[in-house]
């Protein structure tokens, strides 16, 4: 079969096309056909090197695809052949015509919601979703989603009023995905990418403050953030690091000021993701989120997917496709 192979860390050029052997499903696992391979940002970092691989290279690459249950191996309910699922892997194997996946891992995509769209908002609309749960707000609230155009701050932003978000701040990087934000129910939008856009945050909010930062960019911006949060009570919930750092937050800051931050990630972090995705497939499936699809590509174009990503040139979800 045909398969994306990580020859190595490095640039998008490290993703090759081969033929590789097709897995045969162990005890405990489903054999899909791949007709969707999600893109993630995540790759793009473990593909350069930023994160260690999980096995050596070279290797199938590739965390997340949806498909249909083609074969399944020992202690599996074989009613399960024929399905459509969307499922993960550890980190390889899913850039591929056909996946092998713990049956753990595959989540029902229910009916009336299309493949497509069921790979482009599982993973980052259940992060968007344990999210919200980990805020806890409480209807009167302000909160700032940083990254609203896309990806997981689109989905926070479709749902955060819903959660109990009574005002929703954004940030965006682009034209395009500041227009996107406010579609989605921002009441204000800042583009993240000019410098000192924290002090124009401020000035919006008159003598409000933010109670929940959905933090995602890392680095000094996060710091910058501090002042503008509600004294004993904002809290930060930490769970990505666009800048190529993670958040530039001390202790004695949060101190200093009664204010938390809470790392979003770990395998607890994790399995509360997982356990999320069965919920926002149905909200998608019910029409109540919008799934973003960016772009469909071949499978052979897996480095140009990557590129795309690490440009922040895309507006949604890309997505890889072996099918002809």
């Amino acid at each position: 079969m045909r398969a994306i192979v990580m020859t190595s860390a490095g640039g998008p050029d490290v993703l090759v096309l081969r033929e590789v052997p097709t897995p045969i499903p162990a005890a405990g696992e489903l054999l899909i056909r791949a007709e969707a391979i999600g893109v993630q940002y995540a790759e793009t970092q473990l593909r350069a090197g930023t994160f260690p691989m999980p096995t050596a290279t070279p290797a199938v690459f590739g965390f997340e695809a949806a498909g249909t249950v083609i074969a399944a191996g020992a202690d599996v309910d074989r009613n399960l052949i024929g399905s459509r699922v969307v499922a993960t892997t550890n980190g390889t194997g899913a850039y591929a015509e056909q996946v092998a996946v713990d049956t753990r891992s595959a989540i029902a995509i229910p009916d009336g919601l299309s493949t497509l769209d069921a790979v482009a908002v599982a993973a980052p609309g259940a992060v968007a979703l344990t999210l919200l749960e980990t805020a806890a707000l409480r209807g009167t609230e302000v909160v700032l989603v940083e990254a609203a155009g896309t990806g997981v701050g689109a989905y926070l932003t479709q749902l955060a009023g819903e959660f109990g978000a009574g005002r929703v701040l954004a940030t965006a990087g682009s034209d395009v995905k500041r227009a996107r934000a406010r579609t989605f129910g921002a009441d204000d939008v800042f583009d993240h990418s000019a410098a000192g856009w924290q002090s124009g945050l401020r000035e919006s909010l008159g003598g409000t403050t933010i109670d929940v930062v959905f933090e995602s960019i890392g680095g000094e911006s996060a710091r910058d953030l501090l002042d503008a949060l509600t004294p004993s009570a904002g809290r930060m919930l930490s769970y990505g690091m666009l800048s190529g750092r993670p958040a530039a937050v001390a202790a004695q800051d949060l101190m200093s000021r009664g204010l938390t931050l809470t790392g979003c990630g770990g395998p607890a972090w994790l399995r509360r993701v997982a356990d999320a995705r069965a919920d926002i497939l149905a909200r998608a499936a019910a029409r109540t989120v919008t799934p973003l699809i960016d772009s469909v590509l071949p499978l052979e174009q897996a480095g140009l997917a990557h590129d795309k990503i690490e440009r922040r040139a895309a507006t949604g979800k890309v997505v890889l496709t072996p099918m002809g």
